[in-house]
């Protein structure tokens, strides 16, 4: 039985065409994928579904949710649907969840909101069902909990259960894994197949990565530029694929990079039984306070042109070992130097450490001012230095560092918000490399991105250790990328290093019960000979 019908949608944002002749089907308990890049549709369809327009946006075409046109309806009988018949989960589940209400009045609203005559403790009631079923039990996730006392898989559970409260027919979750490591994703997808299964609830699932859904999807869509290129069953789909595009995403996503041999080991940085506590608060007046160690006697060595990565879950200890690394948190015990000299000198960060690292982070639009141009936002490393290049030395190191991540010296001149998510992430590269580190640190570089994109910064890394012979710490929850793009790997669990040794080796042969967790979680497209 046919859910929701979307035939010939075309879609228009003041004069500028969004989408082309879109048709799609859902049936009841059946599972849609929609996959393709950035820009691609993927979320506009979806909005379009649930009536969240932006202003000056003009539609033709029909969306059928059972028998009812929603292209029809206003804006209020729109309001009763969402949530009733229809829930959507957003991709960033603390920018959807009110940071000052508790989780259990925010579920609870949804359902008071739908039936004004249901008593505040009924709603609670259900709300603490409703919770326990995506798996946050009221002993251990009472309602009182507020979203910043949750970790991001927790978050999104909530936001799953605002959207499922009142078992709506038609479920769309947009990119609702993107930000989360593998096992919570893993965790997070099985939730949602299974509530589509127990309900008989249709699910459509936006994604652009092919690997996150290939073994949960009954149909994949391939939009490209506004329009559908190719759909079909699943297997039928991965077995048969015509479309060159749907071709390149398949490889983009087993994207493999060959990078050149390292040299021969010589130490750089050296981390030796680091311990990082941080303060609690008191539980009794005057009782002692309390600590929690994020880094327990982490020891490891990186060598000159060697690529490390460093894995694990949300809340293992890499976002602080990170921090500890580039002088920014001074740890209790233990010692890090860089070519023999400490990261901190006495209580403060030791700048001559400090300019020989930089770092490329995950968001590359938020690490940016927007209000500068990219010649001076790729300087910024240039405080560091003590005689910073001025004039035409200054202009070459610009050009350099732009023409090394595949850039123009053109570029210069522009703004951050007249490049792409790709070449934002190259001109943060650029901005890493311009005073020639010696060692730089990846958090995160290429988890935001789409996967032909992160195939080309990828390549771009490659690229850049035969040229520049980098030296890099790879940190990241995606274990696909982790594999291509570095020599050695370190596995990281509770703050500690439960396992480290060459990649091949850990994610062949893994040693460790976390270790072999987290791979067997990890997303992988089946070989095409497997979908035969």
């Amino acid at each position: 039985m046919t859910l929701l019908q979307i035939t010939n949608l075309n879609l228009s944002i003041y004069n500028f065409d969004i989408l082309r002749d879109v048709t799609l089907s859902i049936d009841a308990g059946e599972i849609v994928a929609v996959t393709g890049e950035s820009g691609s549709g993927k979320s506009m369809t979806a909005l379009a579904v649930m009536g969240l327009l932006p202003k000056g946006t003009r539609t033709k075409g029909h969306i059928l949710l059972g028998d009812q046109e929603l292209t029809q309806l206003s804006e209020p009988d729109l309001c009763k649907m969402r949530g009733s018949e229809m829930g959507m989960v957003f991709q960033e589940p603390m920018t959807a969840l009110n940071p000052v209400q508790t989780i259990g009045a925010q579920v609870a609203e949804t359902i008071r909101i739908h039936d004004a005559n249901i008593s505040r403790a009924d709603a609670e009631a259900q709300a603490a069902a409703t919770l326990t079923r995506v798996g946050l039990p009221q002993d251990r996730f009472p309602l009182s909990r507020y979203p910043h006392e949750l970790s991001g898989g927790q978050r999104q559970r909530v936001v799953i259960a605002m959207a499922i409260a009142l078992r709506p027919r038609l479920l769309i979750a947009d990119e609702p894994t993107t930000a989360l490591d593998v096992t919570t994703q893993a965790q997070i997808l099985d939730l949602l197949k299974s509530l589509a299964r127990e309900d008989g609830m249709g699910l459509l699932m936006i994604t652009h990565d092919l690997a996150v859904v290939a073994d949960m999807a009954d149909r994949i869509i391939v939009m490209r530029n506004g329009q559908i290129v190719e759909q079909g069953a699943t297997q039928s789909l991965l077995r048969d694929m015509q479309h060159p595009y749907t071709k390149m995403l398949f490889a983009a996503s087993n994207h493999q990079v060959d990078l050149p041999t390292a040299p021969a080991p010589r130490p750089l940085l050296e981390v030796k039984n680091v311990v990082r506590d941080y303060r609690l608060p008191r539980k009794t007046l005057f009782g002692p306070p309390a600590s929690f160690r994020a880094i327990d006697d982490v020891s490891f060595d990186l060598q000159r042109g060697e690529r490390l990565g460093l894995v694990g879950e949300s809340g293992c200890g890499k976002s602080t070992l990170t921090r500890a690394l580039l002088g920014l948190e001074q740890v209790q015990g233990g010692a890090i130097t860089l070519d023999g000299d400490p990261v901190f000198s006495g209580t403060a960060p030791n700048f001559d450490v400090r300019r020989k690292m930089q770092v490329v982070f995950q968001d590359p639009f938020g690490s940016f001012n927007p209000r500068h141009r990219v010649d001076r936002l790729i300087t910024e490393p240039f405080h560091l230095l003590p005689d910073p290049p001025t004039g035409n030395n200054r202009t070459r190191a610009i050009d350099e560092a732009l023409t090394a991540v595949g850039l123009s010296a053109d570029d210069a001149t522009k703004y951050i918000h007249e490049f792409s998510g790709g070449q934002r992430q190259r001109i943060a590269i650029a901005r890493a490399l311009i005073i020639k580190p010696e060692l730089i640190l990846f958090d995160e570089a290429v988890s935001a991105l789409d996967v032909s994109v992160r195939a080309q910064i990828l390549d771009l890394l490659a690229d850049l250790c035969g040229s520049y012979n980098l030296t890099y710490l790879f940190i990241s929850h995606d274990l696909s990328v982790v594999r291509t793009v570095t020599d050695r790997v370190l596995v990281m669990q509770s703050g500690k290093i439960v396992e480290q040794g060459p990649t091949e080796d850990v994610f062949e042969n893994p040693q460790h019960s976390y270790t072999r967790t987290l791979i067997a979680a990890a997303p992988v497209l089946p070989d095409i000979g497997e979908c035969a």
